[in-house]
């Protein structure tokens, strides 16, 4: 597929040789097959809805699915780097395959923007990491509007359920340092795989701690399994979740299991409920309406919008770049790599955003709300 793929691309750059500018080759890589389908899937139903003009400057999208598989996904980097030439990734959508990638980055000298949340994509900014950027907000940012959630909620004990990766040791990690900050006890900490099928054992155990809340750390479907479980034995405390299932596959799978469920989001997933001087509120709208115009692409997915929000970012590097080299040259993917981290004000559908040397996400607090899962919906909690 992805030979294909290349094929065209080459073709419509013969045919047009001459004719206009150089193109830029984006390399967009998407987990839209395996465990993190229901993440990856979104992304790759938008592409269509993309842009062939950014920054000015004609653009041609190659894509490639990862299988939610980490080397994979390092495989797919090192053949849009050294086969395709690409001048930027944006992907991989989850975090073990983006920290699968960093050292293809790294090498071949080509800048990525990430969608996927985890923190250590682009910390410590190390020499591996310069080139990294994402448009997720990070663990750090959500753990801690869950955690001052939790204390002006009342809750008290805690039982932490995470996946035993590094999404889930990510979460943990931020997380158990502000619980503890905050008086919050920790009474349970269980894992499991995203590819398991049954979580009776950790659930048992988290629930034999007799915690009032419990934080369940996960994304995209996989995040139903603890939960449903819960639910199964009775559990009636308040539950939270990660940004990583703000997306309507989760209600789906989860129906009535997940209800009342409080999660940290993007304020794309509820656009039109913000306040109107909220600056994602027009660009969110902006970006749902796109969307759910596409045939069969449903409603709104923020992790789709995390895609979105990195051609507008690009949108903005790129006019600086081209300034500076020719697109399809070591010197061009430097000089984008640099633009990407100079660009400020730049307002998405989940904030806005202004990259610096020091941090390669660049969203503040205007970037993340808490919404609750009310009657199979999500509700925005000002």
């Amino acid at each position: 597929m992805w030979i294909r793929k290349l094929l065209l691309a080459a073709l419509g750059v013969a045919g047009v040789a001459g004719t206009v500018q150089a193109e830029i080759k984006v390399g967009v890589m998407y987990s839209a097959t395996g465990p993190g389908a229901s993440v990856g899937m979104p992304q790759q139903r938008l592409l269509p809805a993309m842009p062939t003009t950014v920054g000015g400057e004609p653009v041609r999208y190659i894509e490639l699915d990862d299988g939610s598989d980490t080397t994979a996904a390092a495989k797919n980097a090192a053949k849009l780097t050294a086969e395709a030439g690409v001048d930027v990734i944006v992907g991989p959508s989850l975090t073990t395959s983006s920290l699968a990638v960093l050292d293809v980055i790294a090498e071949s000298g080509t800048p990525m923007i990430s969608m996927a949340a985890g923190a250590a994509i682009v910390e410590p900014l190390d020499a591996k990491r310069q080139w990294a950027f994402k448009t997720p907000q990070s663990d750090g940012m959500m753990a801690e509007l869950i955690a001052d959630h939790m204390v002006r909620s009342g809750a008290k004990r805690v039982a932490f359920i995470g996946l035993n990766d590094a999404y889930g040791e990510g979460w943990w990690k931020v997380f158990s340092k502000l619980a503890e900050a905050r008086k919050l006890e920790v009474v349970a900490s269980e894992r499991y795989a995203r590819t398991d099928t049954a979580v009776t054992g950790q659930v048992l155990k988290a629930m034999a701690a007799n915690p009032d809340t419990v934080f369940i750390a996960s994304f995209g479907t996989p995040a139903v399994l603890p939960q449903s479980a819960l639910a199964e034995r009775g559990y009636r405390g308040r539950v939270y979740q990660t940004h990583g299932i703000a997306n309507n596959d989760y209600l789906r799978v989860g129906g009535k299991t997940v209800e009342g469920t409080l999660v940290p989001a993007g304020p794309v997933l509820v656009a039109e409920q913000l306040p109107a001087d909220h600056p994602a509120r027009k660009p969110g709208m902006e970006f749902v309406a796109k969307y759910e115009a596409l045939p069969g692409a449903g409603v709104r997915s923020t992790f789709a919008s995390y895609l979105w929000d990195a051609v507008l970012i690009l949108d903005k590097a790129i006019p600086v770049a081209v300034k500076q080299a020719k697109p399809g040259s070591k010197e061009f993917r430097k000089a984008l790599r640099d633009a990407i981290e100079n660009v400020k004000d730049v307002q998405g559908a989940n904030g806005v955003y202004g990259m610096s040397k020091t941090d390669h996400i660049g969203l503040d607090n205007r970037a993340r709300v808490m919404v609750q899962i009310v009657d199979g919906k999500w509700k925005y909690l000002p």
